[in-house]
Formats: C-alpha cells, structure tokens, sequence
C-alpha cells in the first residue's frame, strides 16, 4: 500500500517519541521551536546511515530505526548531554507502509525509552537513506571533548568490544556459529546498539576526554589522541571481551582485531584521572567499565600484549574504502 508524503508524516512521525515541554513548536510548522534552560548549552550531532553501507539491505527495518537514534544518542553520551530533540530526513523508494511502519516503531520504542521527542524532518522519494539530528542538554562548562586527555590518566572503556563486528561478519556470511543463541546475541550488538547516556552524564565536568567507538578502538582513541597532543598504552588483555565472542571466534588474534578494528560497538571510551574513584564508581553504576590501558606524553598509540609490543597493524573503519560496515 502507497501513501503520501504527508500521510505518512501524520500516521507514523507526528506524535513520535516522549511528549517534552520544551517544545514550543514541533512536527507539523515550518521550523521547530525549542525551549533552551538558561545554563545549559546546546549539544547537537548528525550521522545518516545508508542501505548497503551502514546496513545490510535485509535489516528488520524495527533495527534500522532502533540503530539510526542509537548511534545519535551515543553521540550525546560521548558529549555527557540529556537527550532531548531529534529531527529526521528520511529518504525511501516508496512509502510501502510494511518498511515504513517497522522503522517508526524502532524509532519510537528508542525515543520513548530515553525521553527524546521527533521534532520536525522531512521525506523524500529515493535509495533507502535515515539521516538524524539529535540535540541535548549539558550544563555550562561541563561537556565532554576529545582534547582534555592528559598524561598519568587511565583510558576506560563501558561494555565490551568487537561484538558488532562479529554480528556483521554473520549478516554478510564470513563467519558462521553453530550456537543460535550466541549469533543473536552478536547481531543484537550490530542490529541495536545500547548509547552509553547514564555513564556519559556520570563523567561530565570529570572525564579528561570522550569519545564513542563507532569506528574501532584503535581509529576513535587515535582522534583522542590526536586532539589532546599526547599518546597512549593500550594492554590488548585487558580489553573486554564477550562470552558470546569468544564462543564465535576461536583465534585470539582475530578476537583482539575485531575489539581494536571493528565499528560499531558504540561504547564510551574516556580518560579519568587516578583520583577520580567516585566517578569511576558511578559509571560502573550504569554499565561494565573495564581500564585498558594509560595516556602517555610521546605521541601515538603503543600496543601491548602480556608486556611485549603486538605487532599487528591496527586501524579502523573508513565509510570511503566501500563494504558494508
């Protein structure tokens, strides 16, 4: 069944997401018109994920919507911000309601869940494209950026690494698991990502730097790094790893290239200083956190397994090299 652009505005995206306040003007004007608190700044990130880039062209369109707020709100995490708008442009061959109807309601369990109301957007006809724009909250003065990293400080990261990774190699048929529960539990990381926004929140005004691992480990610390002026040591055995991945891949190395290499695992990566034990605990409130490694003064990213330098080349996800990813 077709519909028009403005039917399907009304039907699926005009009362989306949590009702908010501080929304003045929302889906339906011209522009919206938003209400900022006095004392806060503004926090504002776009991603667009396109069909046979970002994801495969068979993803349940109910992940589709999940994942294109997800990586947005992750973004808002990695900054330390409340969630609270998102607009939307949706590009779709047609308006067939099947697609459409699974994508709003991926869309709006992730809205609702996390307070975040749709705020405007538009449609248009054409390839199989989400672009985002979600806006946050943060107290003056106290965001998370990628250049406070300082030397002495120890690197964190929330959750566990390479699973996504692992769950695309099983879409695109490069790996096969035997145990079904594992193959899900890896998709689930590629498909539904979980943003990190109670641990971002804990670490604002605190965290030397942030950043989310969209890209890989190695590519995203390496923005740390480049932006603050220093370098690291990193402890490869001391990066988590999951059950689930270590069941699906049996070669430790190519369990410790999918955590350094692989995106999409949206965790939080940040530097703390060592006296900073109550934040620390707070995090780990809201989700595992796990140290890997310290920053160091000589520039560049050092790679150690059991104290002896890893050899293996590290990098991380280029939207530009082509595949899916």
């Amino acid at each position: 069944m077709s519909r028009s652009e403005f039917r399907l505005i009304d039907q699926l995206f005009a009362r989306l997401g949590a009702a908010r306040a501080d929304v003045a003007a929302g889906v339906g004007d011209d522009c919206a018109l938003l209400r900022v608190p006095e004392g806060m700044e503004l926090a504002v990130t776009t991603d667009t994920l396109n069909e046979g880039v970002h994801f495969p062209a068979a993803s349940d369109p109910d992940a589709v919507g999940h994942k294109a707020l997800a990586v947005n709100l992750s973004d808002l995490a990695a900054a330390g911000a409340d969630p609270a708008w998102f607009t939307l442009a949706l590009s779709l061959p047609d308006a067939a309601s099947d697609w459409a109807d699974g994508f709003a309601r991926g869309l709006e369990r992730l809205a609702a869940e996390c307070g975040v109301a749709l705020v405007g957007g538009d449609t248009v006809r054409g390839p199989l494209a989400v672009t985002i724009q979600a806006m946050g909250l943060v107290p003056a003065g106290q965001a998370l950026h990628r250049r406070g990293a300082r030397p002495g400080q120890g690197i964190y990261v929330t959750g566990t690494l390479g699973d996504a990774g692992a769950g695309l190699e099983l879409a695109l048929g490069r790996r096969s698991v035997s145990d079904g529960a594992v193959a899900d539990a890896l998709r689930a990381r590629l498909d539904r990502p979980t943003p990190r926004l109670a641990a971002g929140q804990s670490l604002r005004g605190a965290a030397g730097a942030a950043i989310d691992l969209s890209d890989g480990l190695a590519a995203d610390l390496g923005h740390v790094l480049a932006a603050s002026g220093v370098g690291a040591r990193v402890e490869l055995e001391r990066l988590p790893l999951s059950r689930e991945l270590t069941a699906a891949v049996a070669e430790p190395e190519a369990r410790l290239r999918l955590a350094l290499e692989a995106g999409d695992d949206y965790e939080l990566c940040f530097t703390l200083a060592e006296d900073n034990e109550a934040v620390l605990e707070a995090v780990a409130a809201a989700c595992p956190v796990t140290r890997i490694g310290t920053v160091e003064t000589e520039p560049g990213l050092c790679l150690a397994y059991q104290g002896e330098p890893w050899r293996g080349a590290a990098g991380g996800y280029d939207h530009f090299a082509g595949g899916t990813g």
